[in-house]
């Protein structure tokens, strides 16, 4: 299907990312910290929404899926909240089981399907 797939390890490797090259669906982790020596405990409380808003300014923002951290009820509702109103096109749970997977693939499904009509950019 002509799908590649990169990976940051931080905020400032996922800009990196956004400048070189096309990105047509995004996965943020909200624990994503902002610098490459930060981990998920020291990160910013809004890493994760900081690098959703850096591609809702890219030039053809991508659609985006957030992987939620594990947070307090209060916490974790203002967090899916603000992913939501930032232009988040799903919110899920970070998959750690077999059936975990196949939610987020689906949901990756769902999101080529609304936004490509089903077919991944620049294929046949």
């Amino acid at each position: 299907m002509g799908v590649v797939a990169h990976r940051a390890t931080s905020g400032a490797d996922a800009s990196r990312v956004m400048r070189s090259t096309s990105i047509h669906i995004a996965v943020v982790d909200l624990g994503l910290p902002l610098d490459a020596g930060g981990s998920e405990s020291t990160a910013s409380p809004d890493g994760g929404l900081r690098l959703l808003e850096m591609l809702r300014r890219l030039e053809s923002a991508p659609p985006t899926v957030i992987v939620k951290r594990m947070r307090s009820h209060r916490d974790e509702a203002r967090e899916i909240s603000a992913a939501l109103k930032a232009g988040a096109f799903a919110v899920v749970d970070r998959p750690s089981t077999p059936g975990d997977l196949e939610i987020m693939l689906d949901v990756l499904r769902r999101c080529l399907c609304r936004f490509y009509k089903g077919r991944w950019p620049g294929t046949a």
